[in-house]
């Protein structure tokens, strides 16, 4: 049975990831929110060995296109980027279980489907 599955909670992980952090993301990237084409969520997929499971969900904006090169490459741009703030999130899970610290790797972007796609966040606690 996953022990922090009670924890990590659809409120929780949004606090962790505000749903308007997409729009800061694209006007940031784009000076305008509304060119951003998709919403972005953490979501929690359990245990991995040593680790935590989470996943950076991209779901396609009505109208807009979750075309796959344009999702390829974020792993590399989320993971220095400010306002998606990776370490910011591994430290709230850290906190979350009452750990000191914590360390992340993103993975490659998994196509789901034509709407979603997901970065793996491995989280390790200590």
């Amino acid at each position: 049975m996953d022990q922090y599955a009670d924890i990590f909670t659809a409120d929780t992980l949004a606090s962790f990831f505000p749903e308007d952090r997409a729009d800061a993301f694209f006007e940031a990237l784009f000076g305008d929110a509304e060119e951003g084409s998709y919403n972005i969520a953490l979501g929690y997929d359990g245990v991995h060995g040593d680790a935590l499971g989470f996943e950076l969900r991209l779901t396609q904006r009505p109208g807009k296109c979750l075309a796959c090169n344009l999702t390829y490459g974020l792993p590399q741009v989320f993971s220095r980027h400010p306002i998606i703030n990776v370490q910011g999130i591994a430290d709230a899970v850290a906190g979350a279980t009452g750990k000191n610290s914590a360390t992340w790797e993103l993975g490659v972007t998994k196509e789901v489907n034509a709407n979603l796609h997901v970065i793996p966040l491995l989280i390790e606690l200590s």
